[in-house]
């Protein structure tokens, strides 16, 4: 088989078949489409002006939202190196969302959003603008469907390094050499806040910093705010900053003597045949810790399970006024919280924390952070009711990856999609609920 530049393969096991490279008209990210629209409902651009400053003037190639915008959606659909963005930057998808000055040009290469993630957006201002952005973004999409209720979920997770990045260490926990970020979320899957920390600090610190804006912010709007997370934040200054604010709790608590002792009548298998099923007791009683200046209400649960000699026993700490059952399955629904850190991890590369300075990786999390939630307010709010409960991985395999060709007319673009999962159909279904969201600005 000979090879002309510019000249198409001639395959031998098929003479009518030719084969071509026109990376510049076919795409495989061509579901991006309707998560920009989303975005432009949502008014990302403005969002991106208001919060991110950019000292080179006027005279630039590239406009600043097309680069946050490149930044974000490279992280969405899966490419989580910034070498990526040279192949991207061709791609039909990846300048169609961005502004007309580049549909032709081409996005940014891989030099320059090197230099805008790891400079640029690393000024501390710009900083706080992509935490700034990130919770304006979760409030346009909050006022669509407002709630009384506001459930937040504590957590921490381990992001494990490779090389020597600034502030990285040693978790025994863990057993890796890891950063350890702090993450907040409500109860629709929404990353409220994050904070990247060092390896070794402990799961609950800077619990304050994390928390407590998100309650204010909550609260000022006049809802009702109920915290859950697990046994790595039972502190009592944690118990106290929230009964202070007036605010519910369900918090899990590591087990002691003294608590075993005070369920003691429920740690006796019943008599018997044992059952096949599960059998659970609860039990609600008041308790004080040496270290806390009160009593509180702790609930218990004891399960016995088939072919477990000794039951498992687990302690929450709370200020709920409601049953005991209905505490503990409050309390697991916060188990949904790993899910979602597991979907950012597997999805938007969260844990793709290859700088060196503490600062840049900083930059990157808060990245992956919104290109994880475009993509969950994407599911939640554009997404047919059969396919909402799809994972992000889920949207991105089988909906973000859809092939498609470029096709340019005098005045027009089309993008011609390929169907499989995403078909005909489910495109217009996406796109008419897109179209009568009605997002306030500002």
């Amino acid at each position: 088989m000979g090879e002309t530049t510019n000249q198409p393969f001639q395959i031998s096991f098929n003479a009518a078949l030719k084969v071509e490279f026109q990376g510049s008209r076919v795409t495989s990210d061509g579901g991006l489409i309707l998560v920009r629209e989303l975005d432009e409902r949502l008014g990302f651009s403005d969002l991106i002006a208001q919060h991110i400053t950019d000292p080179r003037g006027k005279n630039m190639q590239f406009p600043l939202t097309d680069l946050v915008r490149q930044s974000v959606y490279r992280r969405l659909a899966g490419y989580e190196d910034v070498n990526d963005a040279e192949r991207l930057s061709h791609d039909p998808t990846f300048r169609l969302i961005g502004s007309e000055k580049i549909w032709e040009r081409g996005a940014a290469l891989t030099s320059r959003v090197h230099s805008f993630e790891t400079e640029l957006l690393a000024q501390t201002e710009n900083l706080t603008g992509l935490a700034a952005i990130n919770r304006e973004l979760i409030a346009r999409a909050e006022t669509l469907a407002p709630s009384q209720r506001v459930v937040l979920d504590l957590d921490s997770t381990e992001i494990p390094v490779y090389g020597q990045q600034e502030l990285s260490a040693y978790n025994g926990h863990f057993e890796s050499t890891c950063y350890h970020p702090l993450l907040l979320f409500n109860r629709e899957g929404d990353c409220l806040a994050v904070k990247l920390r060092p390896g070794n600090v402990h799961s609950a610190e800077d619990w304050e910093r994390v928390l407590l804006p998100e309650v204010k912010r909550q609260q000022r709007q006049g809802k009702d705010v109920v915290v859950r997370a697990d046994a790595a934040f039972a502190k009592p200054e944690l118990y106290e900053a929230l009964e202070k604010r007036g605010v519910k709790y369900a918090i899990r608590i590591p087990s002691n003597d003294t608590l075993e002792q005070a369920v003691a009548e429920l740690l006796t298998r019943s008599v018997g045949r044992p059952s096949y099923k599960p059998v659970v007791r609860y039990k609600s009683f008041r308790y004080q810790a040496a270290s806390w200046t009160t009593a509180r209400r702790v609930v218990a649960k004891v399960e016995f399970h088939f072919g477990e000699l000794f039951p498992r026993v687990g302690f929450i700490v709370t200020n709920l006024e409601t049953d005991s059952r209905a505490v503990v399955r409050f309390y697991n629904k916060r188990g949904t919280a790993e899910q979602w850190i597991k979907a950012g991890k597997e999805a938007v590369k969260m844990t793709r924390l290859s700088c060196h300075r503490f600062r840049a990786n900083e930059v990157r999390l808060w990245l992956s952070v919104i290109a994880y939630n475009l993509g969950n307010l994407w599911r939640r709010l554009a997404l047919p009711t059969r396919i909402d409960s799809w994972s992000l991985t889920s949207l991105q395999q089988r909906l973000v990856k859809t092939g498609g060709r470029l096709v340019k007319h005098a005045r027009y673009y089309w993008l011609l999609l390929a169907e499989g999962d995403l078909t005909r159909t489910l495109f217009g279904s996406i796109l008419r609920r897109l179209t009568v969201l009605s997002v306030p600005s500002g």
